[in-house]
C-alpha cells in the first residue's frame, strides 16, 4: 500500500514537471507582447467611449452632481487668475496701502538716557542720513542702532512697498527694560548696589523729503524772505507779547 502511494505521487509530481518543462519551452515573449498592447488598446477604447458618453450627457443635461461639480472645479482652474472676481480678490484689491514702517531693536545693556541722545540725533533724518551718522558716530550703541536702521529700512521696501529714496526716520524714543541689581564690594567691609540697566530704541519710517528737497525748500523761504539788500520780511507772527513796551 505504502508503495502504490509512493508510485502515484511520483508520477503526479513528474507530470508537472512534464507541464512545466513544456510551457517553457514553447513561451513566446511575441505572444506576450501582444496581449499587453490588445489589453491597453482595449483600455483606451473604454476610456474614449467613457468621455463619449459623459459628453453626451452633459449636452442633454443628465450628468450626475458629483460630474457637475467636478466640471465646475476645472473650468475654475483653467481659467486665468486675471478673470476670477472672487470676494477674496476684492479684498486684497481693497487692502489700503502701508504709508509707514515701524522697527525696534531688543533690551540690550544701556542706560535710556545715552540711548535717547542717540534718538534725538536720527529723529526726522532721512534714512540714509540717519544710517551715515551712526557709522561716524563715537557712541557705543551707535552700531547696533545703524544695523537696526539698515533692517529697518530693508523691511520697508520689502513688506510695506515703500519708496526707499524717499524713507525719513518720522519718530524715535526709547523704553526702559528691567534693572538688574548686583552687589557692589566697597572698603571697610561695606558694600554697595550698582545698577545695570537696560533699554530699546523704536523707530517708525515714512515716505518724506530727501535732504535735496528740504535744502531747496529752506533756499526757496529764504529767498520769498529778501525784499531789498537789506530788508528782510519776516513772516512768522508774534508769540507772547509783553504786556507793556520793552522800555
Amino acid at each position: 500500500m505504502q508503495r502504490s502511494v509512493f508510485s502515484v505521487t511520483r508520477s503526479v509530481s513528474c507530470s508537472r514537471t512534464h507541464i512545466q518543462t513544456r510551457n517553457a519551452s514553447s513561451y513566446n515573449p511575441m505572444n506576450w507582447l501582444r496581449q499587453k498592447l490588445s489589453a491597453e488598446r482595449r483600455e483606451k477604447e473604454s476610456k474614449e467611449e467613457l468621455s463619449a458618453a459623459k459628453q453626451e450627457a452633459k449636452e442633454e443635461g443628465q450628468l450626475s452632481l458629483f460630474e457637475q461639480s467636478k466640471s465646475v472645479v476645472q473650468a475654475s482652474e483653467h481659467t486665468p487668475a486675471k478673470n476670477l472676481t472672487t470676494s477674496a480678490a476684492v479684498k486684497r484689491s481693497k487692502k489700503p496701502q502701508a504709508v509707514s514702517h515701524k522697527y525696534s531693536t531688543t533690551y540690550f545693556k544701556i542706560s535710556p538716557r545715552k540711548l535717547n541722545m542717540l534718538g534725538n540725533q536720527i529723529a526726522g533724518k532721512p534714512i540714509d542720513y540717519a544710517i551715515l551718522q551712526m557709522q561716524f558716530s563715537e557712541k557705543r550703541a551707535s552700531k547696533r542702532i545703524m544695523n537696526m536702521l539698515a533692517t529697518a529700512k530693508d523691511h520697508a521696501q520689502r513688506y510695506k512697498h515703500l519708496d526707499m529714496t524717499k524713507l525719513v526716520v518720522a519718530e524715535a524714543w526709547v523704553n526702559k527694560g528691567r534693572v538688574l541689581k548686583r552687589i557692589e564690594p566697597k572698603g571697610r567691609g561695606r558694600t554697595g548696589i550698582r545698577k545695570h540697566k537696560q533699554a530699546k530704541m523704536h523707530v517708525v519710517l515714512k515716505e518724506g523729503r530727501t535732504i535735496e528737497e528740504q535744502r531747496a525748500k529752506e533756499r526757496a523761504y529764504k529767498l520769498k524772505r529778501i525784499i531789498s539788500a537789506a530788508a528782510v520780511r519776516e513772516d512768522k507772527p508774534l508769540r507772547n507779547p509783553g504786556a507793556m513796551w520793552a522800555w
